[in-house]
């Protein structure tokens, strides 16, 4: 690990605004704020968003100076990248933000029932050769059902073909109330100004696919706390570029 990695953890430490709790330190410690986030940190009853995957914390910031009447939580595994935003929100006095760098695969052990009002995720690893550990998957949407409130919101905002067909085949496949979808988000019609605004946000990794000339991808559906879910069986052709910082995918053309 490089200098710079260290002094960020080192200073990540010091932070008031950062909970870290990787698998292996929850193994050893009990995590006391799950049910009490409102209470214990943020100081109020307002709704609790999540932020899945991100990153430099670019959305979890933005949406946390949009909307002070909401509280955000950025989540992520790469301390490194996290300290980004979580040094930015403490720089600016943004009490309605926090970041909990934990494995996303234990998430449902950070919050309570109905602790969760809207997940948000933004440009996730496709993970095109397992469904399980894809984001907008039936396994991970039975783990967000443990938090989230009845009907709560999930937003996808993507530049992968592959994963916003899953995600679009994985919600009609359930039934799953589909509020807003499109493919062409920047070019797209009938989206009001205050959503455009949100969706105006632009992450590290959107400026990049944005630059290549890629379409972002958009949508957003509900997810209520009855009804078994059903993964899809249907085959989807894989993105037909590498993205950056992921493993070389294999030399097949379609995966489910």
């Amino acid at each position: 690990m490089g200098k710079g990695k260290l002094a960020k953890f080192a200073e990540m430490e010091t932070f008031r605004n950062v909970f870290q709790y990787p698998f292996s330190v929850l193994e050893q410690v009990p995590f006391e704020m799950k049910g009490h986030w409102c209470e214990h940190y943020f100081g109020n009853r307002n709704p609790i968003v999540l932020e899945l995957g991100c990153g430099k914390g670019e959305y979890t910031v933005g949406l946390a100076r949009l909307f002070p009447e909401m509280n955000f939580i950025g989540v992520d595994i790469k301390g490194a990248r996290m300290w980004t935003g979580a040094k930015q929100a403490l720089e600016e006095g943004l009490t309605n933000v926090a970041f909990l760098r934990t494995n996303i695969e234990i998430i449902d052990r950070f919050f309570v029932a109905g602790e969760v009002d809207q997940i948000w995720l933004t440009f996730s690893d496709p993970r095109m050769k397992n469904a399980h550990k894809r984001l907008t998957s039936t396994y991970f949407m039975e783990r967000y059902r443990h938090f989230l409130v009845d009907g709560g919101l999930i937003h996808l905002k993507t530049d992968s073909n592959f994963l916003f067909t899953y995600t679009t085949c994985m919600v009609e496949r359930n039934s799953l109330p589909l509020i807003f979808r499109t493919e062409d988000l920047y070019h797209a019609e009938g989206i009001d100004e205050a959503t455009r605004t949100i969706l105006s946000i632009q992450t590290y990794y959107e400026a990049m696919w944005m630059e290549r000339g890629f379409n972002i991808r958009y949508m957003k559906f509900r997810l209520p706390q009855t009804g078994d879910l059903q993964e899809p069986e249907v085959d989807i052709p894989l993105d037909e570029y590498r993205s950056y910082h992921r493993p070389k995918r294999s030399g097949k053309t379609t995966a489910r």
